[in-house]
């Protein structure tokens, strides 16, 4: 009887430990989440270390629906999110933690239209983007490019670049069945790279041996490119703020960080990664 109600204990003890969301070990720090912000992550990780290598930092990726959902689950201690979380999810946070979490914009990035360095084309207009993307356009002449069949890149559904650009740029219409998903934004940038017709998007800082094309609000409006201060000013159509989300206020190791990334010294590499500071 006595090893039987020892098991018992050790039994609940587990079931306990399970349902108790992690928090930073001394010294350790994960972070998850968006394939945007991987990068940024991982600079970040690695200056910070260089500065306090007592403190392990691990940065993967997954997209900001994989990152939101660790943070609900309790295995992340910090979420990148190139979205602001949903409702939905916030409520979810709330039942099992009794409030709606901490959300913090820490760079702010201008959601790049990528299309083959060949191509002639250099603007297109939200709509032509939503007709590109819904599947009623499906040549570049149309757009004003060259006779050719589009080939549409996007990106997996649990993206948050995925969520905005649906809720930015579709107004919530189903994307064409014939946009190929890719599993991050390098995938995108490395597809159009070699597809001559092709077209994607994604963060800006990811634009590499591709052509970035400029977005115009609406045909009337001037077409305007993803740089700093139309980012910053708003005047961009795509601009979009790239965030951290944490279960509750945090204290010790995971607050000096977070306090490292919001100051000149971490805003400062958001630009050599090629996104914009917030501050």
């Amino acid at each position: 009887m006595r090893r039987l109600s020892f098991l018992s204990l050790f039994a609940f003890a587990t079931l306990a430990l399970a349902a108790t969301p992690r928090s930073a070990q001394a010294g350790s720090i994960t972070v998850k989440g968006s394939d945007t912000m991987v990068i940024l992550g991982q600079r970040w990780a690695e200056e910070y270390m260089k500065k306090n290598p007592a403190t392990v930092i691990q940065v993967t990726g997954g997209g900001s629906g994989t990152g939101i959902s660790a943070l609900i689950n309790g295995t992340t201690d910090v979420c990148e999110s190139s979205r602001a979380m949903k409702a939905a999810e916030k409520e979810k946070l709330r039942d099992r933690y009794n409030n709606t979490g901490i959300e913090l914009a820490v760079a702010r990035d201008g959601l790049a239209v990528y299309v083959n360095g060949s191509n002639p084309l250099t603007e297109l207009s939200i709509d032509q983007l939503k007709a590109i993307y819904t599947g009623k356009v499906t040549n570049w002449k149309e757009v004003g490019g060259p006779d050719a069949r589009i080939v549409v890149y996007s990106r997996e559904n649990s993206s948050g670049t995925y969520v905005f650009f649906k809720e930015t740029v579709l107004g919530g219409a189903d994307f064409t069945p014939r946009a190929q998903t890719m599993p991050g934004t390098a995938a995108v940038v490395n597809a159009v790279s070699k597809e001559k017709f092709g077209i994607g998007y994604g963060g800006a800082a990811y634009a590499k041996a591709i052509k970035i094309v400029k977005v115009k609000k609406d045909a009337a409006s001037p077409a305007i490119a993803p740089d700093k201060a139309a980012v910053l000013n708003g005047t961009y159509p795509l601009a979009r703020p790239l965030f951290f989300y944490l279960r509750a206020k945090q204290t010790g190791e995971i607050k000096s960080f977070i306090d490292w990334v919001l100051s000149g010294e971490g805003q400062a590499i958001v630009e050599k990664v090629g996104y914009y500071p917030v501050k």
